[in-house]
């Protein structure tokens, strides 16, 4: 880490309540793709393929794409392809953070078919507003009611919270009120079924909102988890640490320097920090760097790659050239002509 470099001098230790999700939210580039509610009656399914399968239809200027449900009347059975399906209830909450291909139906046994042309064909038509926001399919049975979500967002060099997350992830339905999250869907479904001049721009910021409660939800629910990113920011050592890497990502940070703002010692911190994350703090810091980079050159204007290099805390160009081909596999200029093309 000799090509970085501390700028700021003096105390540089970032408060302890430095918002570390909102942070990474916002350095991933998390974007609202699409937002639309289905009314179903059984018997019906509805089934998404790989997300690959229609990412460049949807949301082509976006790495990744990840989608959420929520259910909000009635029950169903979902799950991933291949594996068992699981039972949702009004209030519970699906999230497939990789892109994988994925189901809902009203039984357990439902087949899905998973053809990519279909979904192509239906994600194209909702992006490009040719399809109305409610979606109704089935039959004359009873009734399910979900939202369904999706979002792009940066996949690479680094997105810890969905590098935290599952192939799929189960939220049920909060034990108490949550005013937050019902609050949102009531706005949303308003929106949804009473459209009106502006309401595209609405219903995605609605979907970039509802999904960081959804996220908000996982991690109070990741509070007992031994490992992981999200379960980190519930651990003392581990939380005051990320806040201190992402309060302040150019300091000159060493282990030790970081140990003795924590209190700790410097192995009991390294332990805890790989045992939540999964690499030391330093490691996790260059990682990170590269991130805001690749944020840094995607942005509009004409920053050169040396500005972008003394931004992130790097004194010279050349080494901050070579640790970001190294980790994202090509030059800075070859990157931002990629990003802004």
């Amino acid at each position: 880490m000799n090509a970085v470099h501390d700028r700021a001098s003096g105390s540089h230790a970032p408060a302890s309540g430095f918002d570390v999700l909102s942070d990474v939210l916002r350095c991933v580039r998390l974007t609202g793709s699409m937002l639309f509610l289905v009314d179903a009656h059984a018997p019906w399914m509805s089934w998404a393929p790989k997300s690959e399968a229609f990412r460049r239809v949807a949301l082509p200027a976006s790495q990744h794409m990840v989608s959420y449900h929520i259910i909000t009347q009635g029950r169903c059975w979902a799950g991933l392809r291949g594996a068992p399906l699981e039972r949702f209830e009004a209030g519970d909450v699906l999230i497939v953070p990789h892109g994988d291909a994925y189901c809902l139906a009203d039984a357990p046994a439902t087949e899905a078919t998973y053809g990519a042309d279909e979904a192509v064909a239906f994600f194209r038509g909702m992006a490009a507003g040719e399809l109305p926001s409610v979606i109704s399919e089935g039959g004359d049975g009873p009734r399910t009611q979900f939202v369904c979500g999706f979002l792009g967002c940066d996949l690479k060099p680094c997105n810890p919270v969905l590098d935290a997350l599952p192939a799929m992830v189960h939220l049920r339905s909060a034990s108490r009120s949550d005013d937050r999250m019902s609050h949102l869907i009531e706005f949303t479904l308003c929106e949804l079924r009473e459209p009106s001049s502006g309401g595209h721009s609405v219903l995605l910021r609605l979907a970039e909102l509802m999904f960081v409660e959804v996220i908000r939800r996982h991690l109070r629910t990741a509070s007992g988890e031994q490992s992981g990113w999200l379960a980190g920011l519930h651990d003392p050592l581990v939380a005051r640490t990320l806040s201190l890497l992402h309060g302040a990502p150019t300091r000159r940070w060493t282990l030790g320097q970081l140990a003795t703002e924590v209190g700790t010692s410097r192995s009991v911190l390294a332990e805890r920090f790989a045992q939540f994350v999964g690499q030391p703090p330093i490691q996790y810091l260059a990682q990170w760097r590269m991130q805001l980079a690749t944020r840094l050159l995607a942005e509009p204007g004409t920053r050169k790659v040396a500005a972008v290099a003394e931004a992130v805390g790097y004194e010279s160009e050349a080494a901050f050239s070579r640790a970001f081909k190294k980790s994202v596999g090509v030059s800075p200029a070859a990157w931002r002509a990629h990003a802004t093309a």
